[in-house]
């Protein structure tokens, strides 16, 4: 843990009735939110909360179950227009948030709820508008803001248009909460929220799920490594990830380590230009893409690393970077955003700037030329992840904000039955300019 991150220790909550708003949640899972959000509502279930999750229905899945100790509704799609005859996320988002909105009010009928806890934009105008009616407490998890993911710009109408959701959802909630200090701090800056009415609490990581058995790590091996060094990547191909630098990384790495392999696990919009990339550059035989890999599978892969690195140039909490240290792996990370809260260069990982493919290779040959140091940064962070980012630990120190919750005001804008003020999304670069006016 970066010595500069902020330890707060929350006083425990009574058990509360939670109602959840998430896009995603098992067995639809796109991104790591609804990994997050899971294991959040599970771990405030084992915890004596009441916790209802209300998110998009799957194929071949019950509209209604109980799981893990959580009520999940699964919002049907409406009879009518679906699949929409248009390939836009906004008036699929509005579509989405119409059938959301009638399954979580029947979750309401018979039960009251203290508290609203929505995640990311996509659920935005179903949790105000259930907040309004209900008169209840929202609070919201920001995960990533739009113009975050763009280094501070919005390229084009859409990118505006969800900049200006997540500055509605922000002020219409009574409590913000974020991953990171540096999420905090852009939160704060884009949507000009008061830092009291923000908290910070970092995604967790559940470490015996992440714990590979050694067969499975020697398979790994065996399967992804030659006869010289393994460097494991995870996550979604998006240019925001960084993918691009490590490639361009790998020559210099392999005049050190000729037999050096690098396993790529993911995919996404990106991945055939990655392709084209490392073909470019003449490393066929040295980048592999694995694709898409399963939770079963991918803690023995990172395991099986060498040194993973995680080269983002924007990245909000850096949850691969736990799951990495869970599973034992080295970690080479950018010095961006919460990465730079979760790994201290020397004790936990190394680090490097992020968009330097030079200081990215040389980081990781601090790695892969000195294994005593490799493993013992590796054993620190494992320890890391068990003290500090448990999921019972985050499920308390979410309850807590919800407590704080009631009672609360609104942070700015209009209040239930008022005029909401409009949102003016300036010209230039948000995160230069110091956020957005109203």
């Amino acid at each position: 843990m970066s010595p500069n991150a902020e330890v707060i220790n929350f006083p425990a909550a009574h058990p509360q009735r939670v109602l959840i708003l998430s896009w995603e949640y098992p067995p639809v899972l796109v991104g790591g939110l609804g990994r997050h959000v899971h294991a959040l509502a599970t771990a405030l279930a084992a915890a004596g909360h009441q916790v209802t999750v209300v998110t998009r229905h799957a194929e071949g899945v019950p509209v209604e179950a109980y799981v893990d100790g959580v009520h999940v509704l699964r919002a049907p799609e409406d009879p009518v227009g679906f699949p929409l005859a248009t390939p836009s996320l906004l008036a699929w988002t509005m579509a989405f948030n119409h059938t959301l909105t009638r399954t979580a009010l029947r979750a309401t009928r018979n039960q009251r709820y203290d508290v609203i806890h929505a995640h990311d934009w996509l659920v935005a105008h179903t949790a105000i508008n259930l907040a309004d009616h209900l008169d209840i407490p929202l609070v919201t998890t920001i995960h990533a803001t739009e113009a975050g993911r763009h280094q501070g710009w919005l390229p084009d109408e859409m990118n505006r248009t969800i900049h200006s959701v997540e500055h509605w959802l922000s002020h219409a909630s009574h409590r913000v909460i974020t991953c990171s200090s540096y999420m905090r701090d852009q939160v704060a800056a884009l949507f000009g929220l008061a830092a009291g009415q923000l908290d910070v609490v970092p995604n967790g990581v559940d470490d015996r799920a992440w714990s590979a058995q050694p067969r499975a790590v020697a398979a790994a091996r065996k399967r992804f490594a030659g006869a010289g060094p393994l460097i494991g990547f995870a996550g979604r191909l998006v240019y925001e990830k960084g993918v691009q630098h490590l490639v361009r990384a790998v020559p210099r790495l392999r005049e050190r380590h000729p037999e050096l392999r690098v396993v790529i696990a993911g995919d996404g919009p990106y991945r055939s230009e990655l392709q084209d990339q490392a073909r470019g550059l003449g490393l066929d035989r040295s980048v592999r893409f694995a694709g898409f890999m399963t939770e079963r599978q991918l803690p023995a892969l990172l395991a099986a690393t060498d040194a993973t690195v995680v080269p983002s140039l924007y990245e909000p909490f850096g949850m691969v970077a736990l799951e990495a240290a869970a599973a034992g792996a080295p970690l080479a990370v950018a010095a961006t955003g919460g990465l730079a809260e979760i790994v201290e260069a020397g004790v936990t990982g190394v680090t490097f700037p992020h968009s330097d493919p030079d200081a990215l290779a040389g980081a990781v040959d601090s790695l892969l030329g000195d294994e005593v140091f490799a493993r013992r940064v590796a054993r620190r962070a494992r320890t890391m992840v068990s003290e500090r980012y448990g999921w019972a630990s985050i499920a308390a120190r979410t309850a807590a904000v919800y407590a704080s919750a009631a009672g609360r005001t609104r942070s700015g804008g209009a209040t239930a039955g008022g005029v909401s003020p409009r949102i003016v999304v300036p010209e230039g670069n948000l995160l230069a300019l110091g956020g957005a006016a109203c």
